[in-house]
């Protein structure tokens, strides 16, 4: 296929370039940065300098080609969010730029269209023991500043679903982690002890950004019109063993615990370290994409990612 990728030079994107060029696909990248760009296109990859927010200098970017397929992995998240303004702009990725690419899918006349959603999207709470498929409500309505997260991602999906013309599919990515500057920080802030694990604690349902990106792949060729995806490892994580496991890959000491209520200061933050339990089941991915993650745990994952300074 011909696939149009927005965010082509970010954490996902970077590692999802090479995977559809080995499957014998096409990209012409989208990407907001210029220096990024010159990589791309020394790679051998078309690119165009566009701010997907901008819909009609990105209509203008891609005036006169085709394509097969549109993959939004555009996002503005440049290290953990602590406070819930963190998350505004990518917010509006998810509703306006969204509508912005699925207006340059109908240009280029692409009929697939994959988004990029999220596994807390099914809420910022404790959700239990149980396992949650993709049949569980998505998006309920939030409170307080977790309302318009939430918003941004019920827009999300509902467009992509939505949009006469167009097969829409939605990945519910986890937690990121692997190579990259997030979790390098994170090992950076381990060694320093400055990465602490609260108790009590929650639980996240983490993935690594090649699973990721391998999953990503699978959608675009195996994905079903309409459907989302949770795209997960094997193994759900209590949040202060997942910090354990960034020190230990890390090679720092054990981190500090400290009572979860510390962090509440951090309203954001103290939602996904402390205050969301949430366990989710990657065997619906694993069933209709035929993909297995690479790394079944992210203590498996964490075992080859290598500091920054080693």
């Amino acid at each position: 296929m011909k696939v149009v990728l927005a965010g082509a030079t970010g954490t996902l994107g970077g590692e999802l370039v090479p995977r559809l060029l080995a499957a014998g696909h096409s990209v012409l990248g989208l990407t907001r940065s210029p220096g990024k760009a010159r990589l791309l296109e020394d790679a051998g990859v078309e690119t165009r300098v566009v701010d997907v927010m901008d819909e009609r200098r990105l209509l203008e970017a891609l005036r006169g080609h085709r394509a097969d397929a549109v993959i939004h992995q555009a996002t503005a998240i440049t290290g953990t969010p602590l406070r819930h303004r963190d998350l505004h702009a990518t917010d509006d990725l998810r509703e306006q730029g969204t509508a912005n690419l699925l207006r340059a899918a109908e240009l280029v006349g692409a009929h697939r269209f994959v988004a990029q959603s999220f596994f807390l999207g099914y809420g910022y709470r404790d959700h239990g023991e149980a396992e949650l498929t993709e049949d569980h409500p998505f998006a309920p309505t939030g409170r307080g500043g977790f309302e318009r997260h939430l918003r941004s991602m019920r827009a999300n999906e509902r467009l992509a679903f939505g949009t006469p013309g167009v097969d829409g599919i939605a990945l519910r990515y986890g937690l990121f982690y692997g190579p990259e500057p997030g979790t390098r920080k994170l090992m950076a802030m381990a060694s320093k002890r400055m990465l602490p694990a609260p108790r009590p604690s929650g639980v996240t349902s983490p993935i690594h950004i090649a699973d990721a990106a391998a999953a990503t792949a699978a959608a675009l060729d195996r994905g079903r019109a309409g459907q989302a995806y949770n795209v997960v490892d094997d193994t759900p994580v209590r949040f202060a063993d997942f910090v354990a496991a960034v020190a230990e890959a890390a090679g720092a000491p054990a981190p500090i615990t400290v009572p979860s209520w510390l962090l509440r200061p951090a309203p954001y933050m103290y939602a996904l370290m402390a205050g969301t339990r949430i366990r989710l089941s990657n065997e619906k991915a694993k069933r209709e994409l035929d993909w297995r993650p690479e790394y079944p745990s992210c203590r498996d994952g964490l075992r080859h990612v290598r500091p920054a300074n080693a």
